[in-house]
């Protein structure tokens, strides 16, 4: 057990050492923070989707934005699509489950607000759907995947390719990103250092 707990501990360092040496994905996530911040500054809002493991991080990174993170500040307008279960049956029910983030992102979204998909395949039918909806809106789409090429990869303006194909280390190293985003957001916009 304890070679089995070692390994597993070494492969997450294993990605977030190549994460770290990856300049490109380190430079997306400055362009993500940046249109994040340029969006809060014109009154915009962010929404996130993903399914499963990838909507608890899509909750999760909502709630740092919305609530807060390492300060007391105001709060800021975040929201995870699929928190609405009722409309999340009705759209899955009537219509599809393909098209539950679509709908929703049509339904609430503005020019200039941000989409962040997060799918570990990049692949995931929803969460592409919303993205292309997102598009057409002129909705700012930010992509959380892992390394493979992926439907996500055309239609994400900024995309964070996390470098692994394992589902449980590419959702560790989305909420480390998405962490990081956050807090560098808070930062950004209330001035507070932590």
């Amino acid at each position: 057990m304890q070679n089995f707990i070692s390994s597993k501990i070494t492969n997450h360092i294993d990605v977030v050492s190549r994460l770290l040496e990856d300049s490109k994905s380190q430079k997306s996530i400055g362009e993500i923070i940046e249109a994040i911040v340029k969006a809060y500054n014109s009154g915009k809002k962010v929404m996130f989707c993903g399914n499963g493991g990838s909507a608890a991080d899509a909750q999760h990174l909502a709630a740092e934005l919305s609530g807060s993170l390492y300060f007391k500040r105001p709060p800021l307008h975040a929201e995870a699509l699929h928190a609405n279960s009722s409309f999340l049956t009705a759209v899955a029910n009537d219509y599809s489950y393909d098209e539950v983030f679509a709908r929703a992102v049509e339904a609430k979204g503005n020019t200039g607000d941000v989409l962040v998909g997060i799918s570990t395949s990049g692949n995931s039918a929803n969460v592409v759907a919303a993205m292309k909806k997102a598009k057409e809106m002129k909705i700012v789409t930010v992509g959380f995947t892992g390394m493979k090429h992926c439907e996500m990869d055309f239609v994400s303006k900024y995309m964070v390719k996390i470098p692994s194909t394992d589902t449980a280390r590419i959702q560790e190293g989305h909420i480390l990103v998405g962490h990081i985003v956050c807090e560098a957001v808070e930062k950004s916009l209330f001035h507070e250092s932590s």
